[in-house]
């Protein structure tokens, strides 16, 4: 953790008050309203990965008054629990590190926290975040039900004569209601990963960064025991009602850091392939247009769950990545 000083101070409120413009800017531009509030999460990513956690602090504080005042305490409390404190606990994570002979390894190194586990972290966050809003706004089965009402009065405004089965409409809603904070879960951990990743590569860019630029490839996994939490959240699904919402959410968030996991496994297991760049290209257009074949995906980061740890030098021994 860097000494807290007067640039790290500034920094950390301008990293906030431009978290909440950003939010505020995602209220005007409805087409890329989940980019823009994402995005609200890399100025509290640099901050703290730059500056240190005391300046993610303030950034949060910062992004939270300010929003409450341009805006309504309301906004500002769901900004907050679903983007800011998540960066800034990101960022708190990735700094942490430890002298390796703690856990066995070289002297002269330190131990930074595993990759796996701040994956984890992000879908715990995630989760919780969106607990916390969906209790605020009042979120349950019905709005859902109230989503698909409006979509069907849509589709009949444009075509007078569509007239869907009721049944086929009840079960049109009872899947919606579980697929919506799936996916919602799903995206939000995609989203605040990638702002993770590009303010990693900022800080790096400007040299403040902590950490050591790590082999994603290779290092990018989920912890084995969130496969628990998983399969937990796929029970719920089956529970109806409100545990079944939660459920759904919890399997999207750590879904999607299966996913994630997934990814970079097949990156490194193709690797020194001729293939390679058919084999990715194909991977990833087909997931884009099909969905489908995501689950293949999720598999495998399902099968290859571990911790690698990086290790930074602090004399003249090289950097690695052993797998522990």
């Amino acid at each position: 953790m860097k000494t807290l000083t007067p640039t790290s101070i500034a920094i950390g409120l301008v990293a906030g008050v431009t978290a909440a413009l950003l939010s505020l800017s995602a209220n005007a531009q409805s087409s890329l309203a989940i980019v823009l509030y994402a995005a609200s999460a890399l100025p509290i990513l640099i901050a703290g990965l730059g500056w240190g956690n005391a300046s993610a602090f303030i950034a949060v504080v910062a992004g939270g008054v300010t929003a409450s005042a341009l805006v309504s305490s309301h906004f500002a409390a769901l900004i907050v629990l679903i983007t800011l404190i998540p960066a800034g606990w990101l960022s708190n994570l990735a700094n942490l590190a430890r002298p390796a002979s703690e856990l066995g390894g070289p002297d002269n190194a330190l131990a930074w926290y595993p990759l796996s586990n701040i994956l984890a972290h992000l879908a715990v966050m995630v989760t919780l975040g969106m607990i916390a809003v969906g209790a605020i706004v009042g979120y349950d089965s019905e709005m859902a039900s109230k989503l698909v009402d409006m979509v069907i009065e849509a589709l009949k405004a444009q075509e007078p004569l569509y007239n869907p089965d009721a049944a086929a409409v009840a079960q049109l809603k009872s899947v919606f209601a579980i697929a919506l904070p799936l996916v919602q879960g799903a995206l939000w951990v995609f989203l605040l990963f990638a702002a993770y990743y590009i303010a990693s590569f900022i800080v790096r860019a400007s040299g403040k960064g902590l950490r050591p630029r790590e082999d994603m490839p290779a290092t990018l996994r989920m912890h084995r025991n969130a496969i628990f939490a998983f399969l937990g959240g796929l029970v719920l699904t089956f529970a109806g009602g409100v545990p079944a919402i939660i459920g759904a959410l919890i399997c999207g968030t750590f879904g999607a850091g299966f996913v994630l996991a997934g990814f970079a496994s097949l990156h490194f297991r193709t690797r020194g392939k001729p293939w390679r760049l058919l084999a990715l290209w194909f991977t990833y257009i087909s997931v884009l247009l099909f969905t489908i074949p995501v689950f293949f995906i999720l598999i495998l980061g399902l099968m290859d769950t571990r911790r690698t740890i990086a290790l930074t030098p602090t004399g003249p021994a090289e950097q690695k990545n052993p797998d522990t």
